[in-house]
């Protein structure tokens, strides 16, 4: 079955931000689940390496894919935000009852924890909500020392109010309804530090919600699949374990 590259919001006017938007269908045959795919680039661009390639790793595992380029800088919030919502309407309608799931990298992790704490708001709606939450060195925090100031500024600008980023900082904002996530990092990532996945399993387990985390001791950010020859192979194990808690929950094959 070929992917499929359609614009998410297809009846705008090609001056409207959202004629950018576009939804990439990878679908498999008789799929065990769903996942709306979000690349990170901090709010400024999509990694390409976070896109489709994940996309194909998903169908490996009998999951069909959904890959959104959603709303960047100078869009502001809540703009990726409703993409992503809208998106995940659009997959669930495909797919009738088949439990959909979010994966989500770098800046596209704070935007899938977003949308798996914040499916009650009016603009993202209950249909949103993801049935389970894969996260992949998010950025998680917008509060503290310890936010990306790059992803802040870009979703933000001059919106930066402290009510705002307690707002869309995901960890404080987890209930008993979050989805089971997956999470994982690198201890030596220095462009979004390990404590925002930390923080986001503390607030899961404080819950009740299950999950499953994963700190390297080694790798960059960025890592996608780790598929540069220079990544710590012990890193790429991230995608086996993923693919084995998948299978567990009856998500993958």
């Amino acid at each position: 079955m070929n992917p499929s590259l359609e614009p998410l919001w297809p009846d705008v006017e090609t001056s409207d931000p959202r004629s950018a938007v576009t939804l990439r269908w990878m679908p498999v045959a008789e799929h065990r689940s769903a996942c709306l795919v979000l690349p990170g680039g901090g709010y400024g661009s999509h990694a390409d390496h976070e896109a489709e390639t994940i996309g194909d790793w998903l169908k490996e595992l009998g999951i069909s894919a959904a890959v959104l380029r959603y709303r960047i800088a100078p869009n502001r919030h809540p703009a990726p935000l409703i993409d992503a919502a809208e998106a995940m309407r659009q997959v669930r309608r495909r797919v009738g009852q088949v439990p959909v799931g979010v994966i989500g990298f770098s800046a596209g992790g704070h935007l899938a924890s977003t949308l798996a704490t914040h499916h009650n708001e009016t603009y993202v709606g209950t249909t949103a909500r993801p049935d389970y939450l894969v996260l992949c060195y998010p950025v998680i925090d917008l509060l503290t020392a310890a936010a990306h100031l790059g992803s802040r500024q870009n979703l933000l600008a001059d919106l930066q109010t402290t009510e705002l980023l307690t707002h869309l900082s995901s960890e404080q904002h987890v209930t008993a309804q979050t989805p089971p996530t997956f999470l994982w990092h690198t201890a030596e990532d220095a462009v979004v530090a390990p404590v925002h996945n930390t923080m986001f399993a503390a607030a899961l387990a404080e819950k009740g919600v299950p999950f499953e985390l994963h700190v390297y001791e080694r790798g960059r950010h960025g890592l996608g699949l780790c598929l540069d020859p220079d990544d710590p192979p012990e890193v790429a194990d991230w995608a086996n374990r993923c693919g084995v808690w998948l299978r567990r929950h009856g998500w993958g094959r």
